[in-house]
């Protein structure tokens, strides 16, 4: 065990978990690739969990955020700044709709509190609707809105909270096939509002794919009827993009845009500073100027993050990385159906541009989750010197993001790694 390692378990909180069996202590990063401490280089295909945008030490951002630095490296936000003013006028100009005003935090988890805060204060109302499945954070409000058991270490903190059926079409809840379902998860949330709330809500929120739940991705026209039941009960809907936006989905800068529907408020985080701590909350100019009284964020929209968010943007921008994630993408899935057809553990393959998944597990037939499998996985991709990712309720999802900046031959490292590690799966 590395000294470093050593450190990480005798003075961290034993919640702050590692992987693998001989946890890795990296040392630094370049692009698509990162080291450890013994000098052994590594392709990263998760990203510090779909953070990193544009690749490790982007020189572009690590440019503008030195310049920074050498500048002014704090301020709150009880004082203007101008990378603080133009990456609120830029996301005006991106995001969907007419989502116009942003409130700067430093995590996804407070960009969540401050959307369903600002519901709350815009609706006067209590009530808030999410998904069975999903992951908003590690607040009392997060922890309560998170919708599995692993993530929720208390009962309920916050009330007025409930959860919908996920729309988890390989998982049907209700045992049905789309389309013939008729998207029952989403009819499902007028019985749900009708019998479990007041009737009246203040919002529904969702992430465009549920992350942390296994990259779960809902089937075409399940936004559309589920915001139009929300808005029908008086809720606003609000898109928790922490882990699908800046172009991670393909050909979009935010995962909501692949469905008909406009959010009232958007929440992001994670990819959208390169790795450097940056939230945002973003809503509709009516929703924004209903959140009353003073409030300010010490950290939130600091001149450094905010220099880096506005170098990944124009990062995407220049290079058309929206694209590419949508080009490599599409690679990559075909070579994952590729996978799918020989491996007889693996049993589903989802996502969209450059997040997706593999549902691992005991056999097609039976769909038995085979975190076990995904345990041999991990390890053998690691001998092969290549990062990968895991969730979903049971432990037993696969989880693939590599950087936006990803080509068809970093894909083709991963898919060697991942076809040598499951030919060595035993059960």
């Amino acid at each position: 065990m590395s000294e470093t390692v050593r450190k990480h378990k005798e003075f961290l909180f034993p919640v702050v978990a590692t992987y693998y069996k001989e946890p890795l202590a990296l040392s630094h990063g370049e692009g698509m690739y990162v080291w450890d401490e013994n000098g052994d280089r590594y392709l990263d295909c998760f990203g510090g969990v779909l953070t990193v945008s544009v690749g490790h030490a982007n020189p572009a951002v690590v440019k503008a955020e030195t310049e920074q630095l050498n500048r002014l490296s704090h301020t709150s936000t009880l004082y203007a700044n101008h990378n603080l003013s133009d990456l609120a006028e830029k996301m005006a100009e991106i995001t969907p709709g007419s989502l116009k005003k942003s409130f700067f935090t430093s995590t996804g988890t407070e960009a969540d509190d401050t959307a369903i805060l600002a519901a709350k204060c815009h609706t006067k109302r209590q009530e808030i609707i999410v998904l069975r499945h999903s992951y908003s954070g590690r607040s009392a409000t997060a922890l309560s809105a998170n919708g599995h058991a692993p993530w929720r270490p208390l009962a309920a903190q916050v009330a007025g909270i409930v959860h919908a059926h996920a729309p988890y079409c390989y998982r049907c809840p209700f045992g049905l096939k789309y389309p013939s379902c008729g998207i029952k998860c989403a009819e499902d949330i007028k019985e749900l509002i009708d019998t479990t709330t007041t009737g009246e809500i203040a919002a529904f929120m969702a992430e465009p794919i549920l992350g942390v739940g296994g990259f779960i991705v809902p089937p075409p026209g399940y936004f559309e009827k589920a915001v139009a039941i929300a808005r029908a009960h008086g809720g606003l809907f609000i898109a928790d993009e922490v882990q699908t936006a800046w172009g991670r989905t393909g050909d979009k800068w935010f995962g909501i845009e692949h469905w008909d529907v406009e959010p009232d408020i958007l929440t992001s985080a994670k990819g959208m500073a390169n790795g450097l701590p940056i939230g945002i909350t973003i809503a509709k100019s009516e929703i924004a100027d209903s959140f009353k009284g003073s409030s300010f964020a010490t950290f939130g929209g600091n001149p450094v993050s905010t220099a880096a968010a506005l170098a990944v943007i124009k990062e995407i921008e220049d290079k058309n990385l929206l694209h590419n994630a949508k080009v490599t993408g599409d690679y990559f899935r075909e070579k994952l159906e590729e996978l799918k057809d020989k491996h007889p553990t693996i049993g589903d393959v989802r996502g969209m541009g450059l997040m997706q998944g593999i549902e691992v597990v005991t056999d097609k037939e039976s769909k038995v989750p085979s975190p076990q499998a995904v345990a041999q996985v991990f390890e053998e991709t690691k001998k092969h010197r290549v990062l990968i990712g895991k969730g979903g309720l049971y432990g037993n999802v696969l989880r693939l993001g590599p950087p936006l900046i990803a080509d068809k031959s970093n894909i083709d490292e991963l898919i060697g790694a991942l076809d040598a590690a499951f030919s060595a799966v035993v059960l």
